[in-house]
């Protein structure tokens, strides 16, 4: 890249969700801190509601909240990620001691950037459960409702509307708490 050439800025959506105490404090303070954090590779424009989620798949274990974040970044999407795994890892995460799908410090996702779709070794945008998710779908419906899903071609707040209310996506296991932390550049 020549030496006066900036990258361009994308905005990214990111899934945070916590179901055990880290060095910060409860989950609530947990990604409360991490949104602070993910502040240093971008600039937060939008920052959902907490919501308490029942588990998926492991579900001997405490419930999650989770939150969706808009992330305006210079950063291209693989080197992102790589910073919110270190992120992870920071607020106590140590996936090879981690059951799949089991209980977690901090767990961030890489959900869509724009229009992107990259498939490679240690990447997939937008992110393969994406549509599948309530509990991601709902907190990203509630800040980018018409953020268009491009491969499905459907917006996010279509593909909320989509999802069957049963078993781990049924309403009730995805609980707005009126909780949302404040937005700052």
């Amino acid at each position: 890249m020549p030496l006066d050439a900036t990258p361009e800025t994308r905005t990214a959506y990111l899934a945070l969700g916590s179901n055990l105490a880290s060095a910060h404090g409860a989950p609530e303070e947990t990604l409360s801190a991490a949104i602070d954090r993910l502040r240093t590779l971008g600039r937060v424009t939008a920052v959902s509601s907490f919501y308490e989620t029942d588990p998926v798949g492991f579900h001997r274990q405490p419930v999650f909240l989770n939150a969706v974040l808009a992330l305006e970044t210079r950063l291209d999407p693989e080197e992102l990620l790589s910073k919110m795994l270190v992120l992870e890892q920071e607020f106590g995460r140590r996936p090879d001691a981690s059951v799949a799908g089991g209980p977690r410090t901090l767990d961030l996702d890489l959900l869509i950037v724009e229009d992107l779709v990259i498939r490679s070794e240690g990447l997939e945008l937008p992110h393969p459960a994406l549509a599948e998710r309530r509990f991601v779908l709902a907190p990203l419906a509630e800040i980018a409702p018409s953020l268009l899903h491009p491969i499905l071609g459907s917006t996010v707040a279509e593909l909320l509307e989509e999802l069957p209310d049963a078993g781990e996506n049924r309403i009730s296991a995805v609980r707005k708490t009126g909780i949302r932390p404040v937005v700052g550049s």
